[in-house]
């Protein structure tokens, strides 16, 4: 008796991140190395950004020296794989580290990787360079390490989190109840996706979005990405 199957999928191997830095027109993702962690801290350490932490696995950081302790111990990791998100490009002198985004739950046998462990300083918050750093990422995983699927879990609570996927393309999948603990708290986890099929057309809204006809003079959008993505789909 025939029974359903899936179809076939290409040979092509999808490779593990390797050290290689990511630039566009207003960013730079470097892989993370402990000489970010001081001028970092600034931007992700301190008091003054303990609210920055409330969702992520670990954290706040208030002591420069755990911090340091901290990043040293990141740059190693493999999965995590951590970059540091400058705030310019890589190659104006005045480009500091002022977030972090990594590759975590990479699986090259079934070609899936997630993007998280996102945290950006206010000097990047709702800015082109920071949306110009999540396209970066999801295009390497996509176009130079083959992956079909790149995944973008959320607290369910973290509404900031959850408008970003959605803004950013990711098709919510649904609700991981009772997936994790974290900091001794219960954590139900929305989970989205981008597949490579999808891509083109999350490609597409993404560089509309960041070109210059995009943008006032006062450097105010146009149009939203959203907006873009779904003319782009009539």
């Amino acid at each position: 008796m025939s029974q359903p199957v899936g179809p076939f999928v290409d040979k092509i191997a999808a490779l593990p991140p390797s050290r290689t830095s990511l630039h566009g027109r207003f960013v730079s993702l470097v892989p993370l190395r402990p000489e970010h962690a001081e001028a970092s801290f600034k931007h992700l350490g301190g008091s003054e950004n303990a609210h920055l932490w409330t969702y992520m696995f670990g954290g706040p950081y208030e002591d420069p020296a755990v911090w340091r302790n901290t990043i040293e111990s990141w740059s190693d990791k493999t999965d995590p794989f951590f970059f540091t998100v400058l705030s310019g490009p890589e190659s104006d002198p005045a480009s500091e580290p002022v977030g972090q985004m990594s590759y975590l739950n990479i699986v090259p046998d079934h070609r899936r990787i997630e993007i998280g462990s996102i945290i950006l300083g206010e000097l990047l918050k709702q800015t082109r360079a920071a949306t110009e750093a999540f396209y970066l990422l999801i295009k390497h995983a996509f176009e130079d390490l083959n992956y079909l699927r790149v995944e973008w879990k959320a607290n369910h609570l973290n509404k900031p989190s959850l408008s970003a996927a959605e803004r950013l393309g990711f098709v919510f999948e649904g609700i991981f109840r009772k997936h994790m603990i974290i900091k001794g708290r219960r954590r139900d986890t929305a989970w989205f996706s981008i597949t490579d099929d999808e891509w083109p057309h999350v490609k597409q809204a993404f560089e509309r979005w960041l070109s210059e006809e995009n943008f006032d003079e006062d450097g105010k959008q146009r149009k939203s990405l959203k907006e873009i993505r779904q003319s782009l789909s009539q």
